[in-house]
């Protein structure tokens, strides 16, 4: 999995007030668990592009007052009018405990039901995967050349080396569906 770094300052003060002028100043509070006790910084909003506006999940390197940590962000808040990120929570991981993490999906090939008409659903965009760090992958790819009109992808027929899938295992994933063209063409010739 792709490592990300962030540069942080510790900060001791936690009240409404500071956050708020850490806010004006375009600083995010962050706040790391996982650890003995939990850690208190802030970063500049900047560093956040990377990391937040992309598809791509990272493991987050932060480097706090010449510490490093290795983590994943575990929630984000943004604002609710101007969606500037408000507070990110991550989570310390170590290479012995297994992480959860939502993993997005990579669609490779062309679905024989396409070509024949139908039409390509992706009806989830992420998975929620348990794994050990070292094995946490950047994406599930799923090739869906040999899929027809109708077929589908649940999680279950999903299989990655070392890694759990938590959603429903009935849940689709990707499927093909027919469309209006396809079903007057097959009424036409069922007529005939």
């Amino acid at each position: 999995m792709k490592t990300i770094e962030i540069q942080g300052l510790k900060r001791s003060d936690l009240t409404k007030q500071s956050l708020k002028a850490l806010r004006i100043d375009e600083q995010v509070p962050c706040v790391l668990y996982g650890g003995a006790e939990p850690i208190h910084f802030s970063v500049p909003l900047a560093q956040f592009k990377g990391l937040v506006y992309t598809p791509n999940v990272y493991i987050v390197k932060v480097m706090v007052d010449g510490k490093d940590y290795s983590c994943v962000m575990q929630d984000i808040q943004f604002h609710p009018v101007n969606d500037i990120i408000q507070h990110v929570d991550f989570l310390e991981i170590n290479d012995n405990n297994p992480v959860i993490i939502n993993v997005p999906i990579k669609v490779t090939g062309v679905s024989e039901g396409v070509r024949q008409g139908g039409k390509l659903v992706t009806k989830v965009r992420r998975l929620k995967v348990k794994a050990l760090p070292k094995q946490l992958p950047d994406f599930i790819e799923l090739d869906i050349t040999p899929l027809k009109i109708g077929g589908t992808i649940r999680v279950r027929d999903l299989k990655s080396k070392g890694v759990e899938f938590l959603d429903s295992p009935s849940n689709v994933v990707i499927a093909v569906r027919t469309t209006r063209n396809v079903a007057a063409a097959e009424t036409t010739a069922d007529k005939k």
